[in-house]
Order: structure tokens, then C-alpha cells, then sequence
């Protein structure tokens, strides 16, 4: 009885290794095929413009890539855009989430237009931004500073880095307040309602209900778009285009610029793995803290 029971365990794990076998095979081909030949080229000597210079370069583009001054300035700029970034949704997020949660008119509509420009491409919405709102002349921000008798601002040239925070924040947000919005639903009403019974005002309530409650969500929220974030372009390529200078010049920017602006393909993927390599820290640290949150 024992060795048919250890047969057909044996049959059945098989039988499911081969039905997972095609999917897992494709996965690992798909993520294993371009990461290697991304290592692969890192090592080489490959100017599209050069073809004649080719052959094993080693660890010189590496060593070329980290004496450069663009590379940390684009490091720096990628956390500023970041860290700013995630204060502003985190924060914005937890306030619209407990305005949203509280009861009056039409507040269904405004929960549909508060979440809906997650859904704008980030080139149409860098493209809005730049001609409709930022503009110096025709833009709307232009003619606020005129009503209040204020000069207007060229914000893409005068505060570039604002520019690119602001319009990724309006992106992010929505996202933000849609994951703390759904949390607040399972917020107990009752342990809130007996909370007030006992004295606490308002400002208690958050801090030492709503706040805790979302301490999960939070997390999540900045797990998922701090990833999303290491690889903000578009709206800098469509704006800015990495100015003024590397005013603007995040990681994923310049190995763009590094391979299809200067046609260095090696250089471009020594950046690709230090990228690559800056993810892969920062979403380990992320899932840790997650994990904590979770088990506590």
C-alpha cells in the first residue's frame, strides 16, 4: 500500500513538473536571454560608430562608467526624483484617502476624477504639463502668477527638477490613493466610533487608528512605485531631455543618451547592469520591510 501511495506521488509530481516545465523554461529564457546579453555586452568594446573597434574590453567600461561625472549626478538625481516623489504620494495619498473615506455629495464623481490621470500615458501627461500648464506664456500656472500680479515662471528652465517631481507626483498620486483608499474599507468603524466615545479627537484617530491600519498599504504603495520610479523617462525625454545639463539626467536617462545618442552600445550596458544591480538592493530592502509589516 505504502509503495503505491510513494508511486503515484512520484507519477503525479511528475506529471505536474512537466505541465510547469514549458512556462518556467520560457520565463527563465525571457528574463536569463537579455540580462546575459546585457553582462555580455557590458564586457565588450561596441561603438556603433566605430565598427572597426571591437574585441574584449574586460572591465573597462565599468571603470570608464564610475570615473564619470554624469554617472553619480544621474544617481543623485534618480534618488532626489525618488524620494520626493514617494513623500508627496505617501503623504497625499493617506490625506485624500481619509477625506475620500468621509461622506458627502457626489463623492463617487470625485473619487472617478481624483484616480483618473493614473491612466494618462506618461508622454501625454508630460506633454499637458509642459504646453498647457508649465508654459511660460499661454500656460495655466503663467496666468495664475498674472492675476496675483506675479512674473511668470519658466519652470523647465529655471526649476527643471521641480518640474520633473511635480509631474510624476500627479501621475503617482492617484495610484497611491486608490491602494489607501481600498485599505480604509476594512477600517473598523466601530473601533473608530468607540474611539470617539472615549475623547479621542480627530487628530488621535489618525495617529493612533488610521495611521497603523495603513502601515501595510503604505508599504506596498512604496515598494510597487519606487520600482516604477528607478525608470522615470519618458516624461524627462518628452520635457527636459535631461536638462538644462544633467539638471534633470536620471540613471535610465543616461543609458539611454550613452546608447542612442552616442551609439556606445558597451557603455550603455555597463550602465544597464549597475541599474540593474541598484533595483535588485533596493527591492530586496523593500520586500524586507514589507515581510516586517506583514508578520507584525
Amino acid at each position: 500500500m505504502s509503495k503505491t501511495r510513494a508511486s503515484g506521488r512520484t507519477v503525479g509530481g511528475l506529471r505536474s513538473l512537466s505541465l510547469q516545465a514549458p512556462a518556467v523554461t520560457l520565463l527563465l529564457l525571457w528574463m536569463l536571454v537579455p540580462l546575459g546579453m546585457t553582462v555580455w555586452f557590458s564586457l565588450q568594446r561596441y561603438n556603433l560608430l566605430m565598427p572597426e573597434m571591437v574585441g574584449f574590453a574586460g572591465l573597462e567600461n565599468y571603470e570608464f562608467l564610475f570615473t564619470d561625472p554624469a554617472l553619480w549626478r544621474a544617481m543623485g538625481n534618480t534618488l532626489l526624483l525618488v524620494g520626493s516623489v514617494l513623500t508627496i504620494t505617501v503623504v497625499g495619498g493617506v490625506l485624500l484617502a481619509v477625506l475620500f473615506q468621509q461622506e458627502f455629495p457626489g463623492r463617487g464623481i470625485a473619487r472617478v476624477l481624483a484616480i483618473s490621470p493614473f491612466f494618462v500615458m506618461p508622454t501625454v501627461s508630460a506633454l499637458v504639463w509642459k504646453n498647457m500648464m508649465m508654459h511660460p506664456s499661454n500656460g495655466v500656472l503663467a496666468w495664475l502668477a498674472g492675476v496675483f500680479g506675479l512674473p511668470a515662471v519658466d519652470w523647465f528652465s529655471s526649476l527643471p527638477m521641480t518640474s520633473i517631481i511635480i509631474i510624476v507626483a500627479w501621475q503617482w498620486l492617484p495610484f497611491a490613493l486608490l491602494i489607501l483608499l481600498t485599505a480604509m474599507q476594512s477600517l473598523d468603524d466601530d473601533q473608530v466610533e468607540a474611539a470617539r466615545m472615549d475623547g479621542a479627537g480627530p487628530i488621535a484617530v489618525f495617529f493612533y487608528i488610521t495611521l497603523p491600519h495603513l502601515k501595510r498599504a503604505i508599504s506596498v504603495v512604496i515598494m510597487i512605485q519606487m520600482i516604477f520610479l528607478l525608470t522615470i523617462f519618458a516624461e524627462i525625454y518628452v520635457t527636459t531631455s535631461g536638462g538644462p545639463g544633467l539638471a534633470t539626467t536620471n540613471l535610465a536617462f543616461l543609458i539611454y543618451m550613452q546608447a542612442l545618442l552616442d551609439f556606445d552600445v558597451g557603455l550603455a550596458s555597463a550602465g544597464g547592469v549597475v541599474a540593474i544591480i541598484l533595483a535588485n538592493i533596493v527591492a530586496i530592502f523593500l520586500v524586507r520591510l514589507v515581510a516586517r509589516n506583514l508578520e507584525n
